[in-house]
């Protein structure tokens, strides 16, 4: 099904990299009134417009508007349930998906959205929206696929593809040298910077890969889906961009600890 984005249908029956084709049975609030005949008119517009307020950026329904060039090189910063880790993308390794991931990024694609897919020694997998409305937009938004500059090392981030030219918005992070990739297309683009991979070896893995969620059921319900039936799954509280004074903070090594005064 092509909604089912899978790392490689290929190998799904020797390494699990593909997905379930069965599917399985088993992401705000109001603001306060204010009391009285007295409430002035200006309280109630700016209640309604916070009732009304988006949870997504909703030019994420417009993918075809979302087309930046991304630059050569650049940072993000994911914030999780595990703690943050830093990945350094280099757009001469796949320009393509490294415009895309820049694009997802910058508009808080992935905010709020789970580590759906972990399994242990190989990947770990994200990109399906926590809301619905989102995921229907990028259903469809297929990008050509890259050719592979970079093995598919551990801590590279790569996309996830159904087969030839269909990267979407799924992307794995290699959990260990994952070499027998390179030949399948998947070009990496980013990586995880260093201690950051103690934070992505940490996200649960547990439910096992053959009793995960089903992938088309995330991008019909979103995260409600998951919470429900997957609860203790990690999630990416936010994805974004370092602007150049952070990026350098970031790759900045911890300072020694002053000696003792005697």
């Amino acid at each position: 099904m092509a909604m089912k984005r899978i790392i490689c249908f290929v190998l799904a029956g020797i390494i699990g990299i593909g997905v379930k084709a069965s599917a399985q049975a088993p992401a705000q609030s109001a603001a306060k009134p204010q009391s009285g005949a007295a409430a002035k008119s200006g309280t109630v517009a700016k209640s309604s417009s916070t009732a009304s307020r988006s949870p997504y950026d909703r030019t994420l329904l417009r993918p075809a508007l979302l087309k930046d060039k991304a630059p050569g090189s650049y940072q993000v910063k994911f914030t999780t349930t595990r703690g943050e880790f830093v990945v350094t993308v280099t757009r001469a390794w796949a320009p393509l998906g490294a415009d895309r991931f820049y694009n997802l990024v910058k508009h808080r694609f992935f905010d709020n959205s789970s580590f759906f897919r972990v399994v242990p020694d190989f990947v770990v997998q994200f990109g399906l929206s926590a809301y619905p409305p989102v995921s229907a937009a990028w259903k469809d938004t297929n990008i050509k696929d890259d050719p592979v500059t970079q093995s598919n090392k551990k801590g590279l981030l790569t996309f996830a593809t159904a087969g030839p030219n269909t990267r979407t918005t799924q992307i794995f992070i290699n959990l260990k040298d994952n070499v027998r990739l390179d030949s399948m297309g998947f070009a990496s683009f980013g990586v995880v910077e260093g201690k950051g991979m103690s934070v992505v070896e940490m996200l649960y893995d547990q439910y096992g890969d053959n009793a995960g969620p089903d992938q088309d059921q995330i991008q019909k319900q979103g995260k409600p889906y998951l919470d429900k039936s997957w609860p203790k799954l990690d999630s990416i509280k936010s994805a974004t961009l370092l602007a150049p004074a952070e990026a350098a903070a970031a790759a900045k090594p911890a300072a020694a600890p002053a000696p003792p005064k005697p």
